[in-house]
């Protein structure tokens, strides 16, 4: 290119660059978002309201609508009108789309607005015209006000909205009016106009819009009424919407600004965090559950946000005992509102279904903070989603697990419940019938052959302090003498040891231990009323006494609690000299009691020990770190091709996803009170993206697999050998919101039909013919040949959508309701919703011993000092070499689904009822039993089992029939006992 024709393009290209720069500059200066930008639009909405001001002035200074005005007045909206030009163009060369910007509110008001002005100038004479139309430029007054920081919440934005809205049309519409009355029809002769001043046109057009029309000012011109015809449709909707909504705003932020006043001896509870509709209402309907209906507590919802109509409506039924207010638990001032000192406890809710739910934690915790730092002394009971962030708790100061706050950690329930049902089938439902919701009882008497047997009867876990007389004898001793004799199953007991009064909770502790005065005890029972029988429970008094209902306070008993203080003190100095006197960190969900306690032979018989490895706290099974390629099969490997009798989980996730926490599904399955040889292999299958992301919090675990693919494939399926798994979990992760609650599931509904269509008659192979004993006894029936169940535990985030994989119903029978449908389909032990923990935030505001029960059973006796040590380390495990802390360590009882075997039987099957094997099994072998799992009636191909909580001790047993028990941790579960 010669010079000649290289420099035009050089201008050119410089010219474009240059004018792209000043377009950008002038579009952020328009968009407010410079310091410069936010004076300009602040300068222009004051100019316009001054030359709207300017307007009215000259309404009242009119003879005969075409006057001449002082030259001061002229001079300075003539100015005015000159920024407003300017402003103008700068808006225009902004604009990206130019067509669009000539149609655009503003420029209609500058066309009418601006030239009228400047030719009054020329002529010296003023014609008011179109200027009304100003007054629409105070629609920006939100804006305005939000760059002044006057308005920052929800509540005052939305009402600045709205009075601008309607001031501004009240405004146009009147100087329409005002415009053509006193002008009148133009086509008219003589005219039709009359003489109205704007303050009347105002009166008539609110009169307008409120339809009260009185007639005493009328409009006369066919353009006032042309306009009156439109204005009425527009103006109703905007009276009729728009003020009681503006006044509904101002009642109800008004209302829930106040105070709750607190009064002495009134009991109440302050709600905060995640208010919706949805979590309110299942709040409320297990808050009342659990008060039977007579809510004594007054509750107080604290929420950040306005309620929406639907949840207004719910507080407004429940007045007699809830109020809302508006605020916010991080501000001292709205918890000083709503009482926060002097309440029973603070409960914070979580958004379980968060797409971040770290942050959602994180929210919580600083709620925590708050409150703890303001009110120390207040009880605390939260929800988190992530175990990983409990972490932060310890580090805030006034937390005290002794003093009832607590921690409901839904990752490690739930996926400590999925866990437990891989190893127990059906435990989940058992557990879910026992702390948390109801048995369906209906569901299971459809499936018993003799249905006399099976009363509506509601057991639940119940605590209450053993009766003095008990102290010295085992738990075992115990716990048969509360069977036979008050028709009780005890199911643990919290045992106070050290100087600083600490308690651990054990579960069929070992013989070693013995109880002493002031034991609390966990019961299986229908209400308060029987267990108070163990407390009651006399040797002298009631031993002669056959029928339970009879045991009731004694005379002695009260001579026994009525002992001199000496006494008293020496008996507390006795319990003090039974442990060693060193303190634990404080009330524990499993911590154990010291070494004394535990001392004796508790080596397991046949266990090889060179090979058991514990991590530094003695709880679980360790390995050294294992690479991740070393844990990743393929199908070319021979370790996959000869996996048998494992657990296989199926876990749906990408590398954007937020992390399961599948350490929290691990450690119960790799707890140290199981016998190496008990431990089954683990397969996880899923994207390798997002099993990469949780390896290195489960890569000290031994006995891990994983492999590249989706559940979603029946060749991924049966390359892990699905077939030959001993159990099956299906895991959900947290997707996007869907439009349709159905589809929250879809990809977990769809991968459980697959995994049972992978069901098939046994083989006569020699791999299948080598299954364990365990497998072929307690998941199918002997007697005649049959499918082999492979047992799936789907995790389902919305409860409903357990009809798409429903088994237990013909598809000849009539279709039940969907809550029936869930209710079925879980007490089969193949479903566990999110929504089964909900009520454990009510559970435990009245009783937090419940939820330490729980953790102790779902999560092989996780406690709070081991998790501030885990989590310190970024929950990686070390090894320990202490094999004494081993010993004291793996003392702890275990759950397991178990065959009725010959030992347990007493020779005819008709004598065998749930009472005798009850007591043969804790007599033999120091296994207690509190839960049937039985066959359901035929025809029942997939042969599914329904879950009986604490049979009757007269029913009936069948040889199918499995116990859940709480068997002692020297006991392999797989031995046939």
């Amino acid at each position: 290119m010669n010079k000649d024709a290289w420099w035009p393009y050089q201008r050119k290209q410089s010219s474009v660059y240059w004018i792209r720069i000043f377009s950008t500059q002038v579009e952020m200066m328009l968009s407010a978002q410079t310091s410069m930008g936010r004076v300009l639009v602040i300068l222009v909405f004051l100019l316009n309201i001054g030359s709207l001001v300017i307007y009215f002035v000259d309404l009242t200074e009119r003879q005969d609508f075409k006057i001449s005005f002082p030259d001061s007045i002229l001079f300075i909206d003539t100015g005015f009108n000159a920024f407003f030009l300017l402003y103008f163009g700068l808006r225009l060369v902004a604009a990206d789309d130019k067509l669009r910007f000539w149609l655009e509110l503003n420029s209609l008001v500058d066309f009418f607005t601006i030239p009228p002005v400047f030719v009054s100038y020329y002529l010296k004479k003023n014609w008011l015209g179109l200027r009304f139309l100003r007054a629409l430029r105070l629609l920006e007054l939100p804006r305005i006000l939000q760059f002044l920081r006057i308005t920052k919440n929800n509540y005052s934005i939305k009402l600045s909205k709205l009075f601008a809205v309607f001031l501004s049309t009240w405004l146009t519409a009147a100087g329409f009016i005002h415009l053509v009355e006193n002008n009148g029809d133009p086509w008219v002769h003589p005219g039709n106009s009359q003489s109205l001043s704007y303050f009347e046109c105002m009166y008539l057009v609110m009169v307008t819009m409120s339809t009260v029309g009185y007639g005493d000012v009328v409009v006369q011109t066919a353009l006032g009424r042309t306009f009156i015809i439109f204005f009425i449709i527009g103006g109703l909707v905007l009276f009729a919407n728009f003020i009681p909504e503006v006044v509904e705003i101002i009642e109800s932020h008004r209302s829930y600004k106040s105070s709750y006043e607190v009064v002495s001896g009134k009991k109440y509870i302050v709600v905060c965090g995640n208010i919706t509709l949805e979590s309110v209402t299942a709040f409320l309907q297990d808050f009342l559950l659990q008060d039977k209906g007579n809510v004594c507590t007054e509750i107080l919802f604290l929420g950040e946000s306005l309620p929406s109509l639907e949840l207004e409506a719910v507080f407004k039924c429940c007045s007699a005992y809830t109020t809302f207010f508006y605020g916010s638990a991080l501000n001292f001032e709205d918890l000083k509102r709503v009482g926060m000192g002097s309440a029973s406890a603070c409960l914070i809710l979580a958004d379980v279904n968060s797409l971040q739910p770290y942050t959602e934690d994180t929210s919580n915790i600083m709620r925590v903070l708050s409150i703890k730092n303001n009110y120390p002394n207040t009880r605390v009971i939260l929800q988190i989603i992530q175990s990983r962030n409990k972490v932060y708790l310890p580090n805030i100061p006034n937390w005290d697990w002794r003093t009832g706050d607590s921690i409901i950690c839904f990752a490690e329930l739930k996926l400590g419940f999925i866990a437990q049902s891989c190893l127990v089938p059906g435990l989940s439902t058992l557990l879910t019938n026992l702390f948390i919701g109801k048995e369906n009882t209906e569901t299971k008497r459809k499936y018993v052959e003799n249905k006399m047997l099976l009363k509506d009867e509601d057991y639940k876990v119940i605590t209450f302090q053993l009766s003095s007389d008990f102290a010295g004898m085992t738990f075992i001793e115990v716990c048969r003498l509360c069977f036979v004799k008050l028709n009780l199953v005890l199911l643990g007991i919290e045992l106070k040891f050290g100087s600083q009064g600490e308690s651990t909770i054990l579960i069929n502790p070992s013989v070693q231990i013995k109880l002493h005065r002031n034991t609390m005890g966990f019961f299986i029972a229908r209400s308060l009323a029987e267990v108070k029988r163990a407390h009651f429970y006399c040797k002298a008094c009631h031993s002669d006494i056959e029928d339970p209902e009879q045991i009731k306070k004694c005379q002695c008993k009260g001579r026994l609690h009525s002992k001199p203080f000496s006494e008293k003190l020496k008996f507390y100095q006795e319990s003090l000299r039974i442990s060693d006197g060193h303190p634990a960190k404080s009330r524990s969900f499993g911590v154990l009691p010291p070494l004394s306690f535990v001392d004796g032979d508790l080596d397991v018989q046949g266990e090889d020990n060179s090979r058991v490895i514990l991590d530094s706290t003695g709880r679980f099974h360790w390995c050294d770190s294992v690479p991740l390629q070393e844990a990743l099969l393929s199908c070319k490997d021979e370790a996959l091709l000869n996996l048998q009798d494992h657990i296989l989980v199926c876990v749906f996730g990408d590398a954007n996803s937020p992390l399961i926490g599948l350490q929290d599904f691990v450690m119960p399955l790799r707890a140290s009170n199981f016998i190496y040889r008990e431990l089954k292999d683990i397969v996880f299958l899923g994207s390798l993206e997002y099993l990469q992301r949780e390896w290195k919090f489960i890569q000290n675990f031994p006995k891990l697999w994983l492999f590249s693919g989706s559940a979603l494939s029946c060749a991924d399926l049966r390359a892990v050998n699905v077939q030959h798994c001993a159990a099956c979990a299906i895991l959900s992760s947290n997707t996007t919101a869907l439009s349709s609650p159905s589809l929250v599931d879809a990809e977990s509904i769809l991968a459980t039909l697959n995994v049972r269509s992978m069901q098939r008659k046994p083989s006569s192979s020699p791999l299948v013919s080598t299954e364990t004993v365990f497998r072929t006894r307690a998941l199918g029936n002997q007697s005649e040949p049959c499918y082999k169940r492979i047992p799936v535990t789907t995790e389902l985030k919305s409860s409903p959508n357990a009809q798409f994989i429903n088994q237990a119903f013909d598809i000849s029978s009539e279709i039940p309701d969907q809550d029936q449908l869930f209710s079925t389909a879980a007490c089969t032990g193949d479903i566990f919703s999110d929504s089964c923990l909900n009520s454990l935030l009510s559970i435990t505001y009245y009783n937090h011993h419940i939820l330490a029960l729980l953790q102790t059973l779902v999560t092989s006796g996780t406690n709070p000092a081991l998790e501030e040590q885990l989590l310190e380390k970024d929950s990686i495990l070390s090894r320990s070499s202490d094999k004494m802390m081993h010993n004291a360590s793996r003392a702890r009882s275990k759950l397991a689904l178990l065959p009725l075997s010959k030992r347990l039987l007493t020779g005819a099957m008709q004598e065998n009822s749930f009472g005798n094997i009850y007591c043969r099994a804790l007599d033999l072998f120091g296994i207690l039993c509190f839960g049937l799992y039985r066959l359901m009636e035929e025809p029942n191909p997939c042969k599914n089992r329904f879950v009986i909580a604490r049979p009757r001790s007269d029913l009936k047993m069948l040889p199918t029939d499995l116990l859940f028990c709480v068997v002692p941790f020297n006991i392999a579960t797989t031995d046939d006992l």
